[in-house]
C-alpha cells in the first residue's frame, strides 16, 4: 500500500497485520482518484472508516484543504498515526475515535468528499448514507463514495447514484444529492 500521487507520491504506508482489516487496494484507489481527481484540490473530505488512513492521506497528498479521519478502532488509529508521522504531516486533518453513526450525528461541518469504506462483512454503508442525506453533510456538488464487495441495490432518500464501478471484488458506488436537493 502506497500513496499514489501528489506530494507524497510513492511513499509506502504502514499496513495492518493479519487478514482482519482490508485496506482499499492500490489499483482500486488509483482508479477511484482518477475519477474524482478534479474534486480533490482544496476539498474538505471525511474518511469515515479510515483504517490506515490511505484514502484521506491520498486526498491530503493531492491538495485537499482538510481531512477528517474517523474510526472506532484504536489499533486503526495507531496505524493512521504511524502513517501521518512517516509523512511528516503536521496539519490539515482531525482524528476522531467514534462509532460512525455517532460521528455523523454529531458532525457540524459539511464535506466535499465522503469515503464510506466499512469492513465488507458489516452493513454500515446504508445507515451511514441515510444519516449523511438526512443531515445534509454533503456540500453543494459534494460526493459520497461507498466501497463494498457487492453491487449496491438500495435506495437512499435525498441521494442519487451517479456512477458505479467494479474492480475485482471491490464495488464503488458514487452518490450525490438528488437533483433539486443540492446543498
Amino acid at each position: 500500500m502506497r500513496v499514489i500521487s501528489g506530494k507524497w507520491r510513492g511513499i509506502p504506508l504502514a499496513e495492518f497485520e493479519g487478514d482482519d482489516i482490508r485496506p482499499t487496494a492500490d489499483r482500486v484507489k488509483e482508479s477511484l482518484f482518477n475519477i474524482i481527481s478534479s474534486r480533490v484540490a482544496g476539498a474538505s473530505a471525511l474518511d469515515l472508516f479510515c483504517g490506515s488512513g490511505s484514502l484521506g492521506i491520498e486526498c491530503l497528498s493531492r491538495g485537499a484543504k482538510s481531512v477528517a479521519f474517523n474510526d472506532n478502532s484504536l489499533s486503526s488509529l495507531a496505524v493512521l498515526g504511524k502513517n501521518l508521522a512517516k509523512l511528516r504531516c503536521t496539519g490539515g486533518y482531525t482524528i476522531t475515535q467514534s462509532d460512525y453513526l455517532a460521528f455523523l450525528k454529531a458532525a457540524k461541518v459539511r464535506y466535499d468528499i465522503i469515503f464510506i469504506d466499512p469492513p465488507y462483512r458489516l452493513e454500515y454503508g446504508q445507515p451511514a448514507l441515510e444519516v449523511i442525506a438526512r443531515r445534509g453533510l454533503l456540500k453543494k456538488d459534494g460526493i459520497a463514495i461507498y466501497e463494498r464487495d457487492m453491487k449496491f441495490y438500495g435506495r437512499v432518500e435525498g441521494l442519487e447514484i451517479f456512477d458505479e464501478r467494479k474492480y475485482g471484488k471491490a464495488h464503488l458506488t458514487f452518490f450525490r444529492a438528488s437533483q433539486g436537493e443540492k446543498r
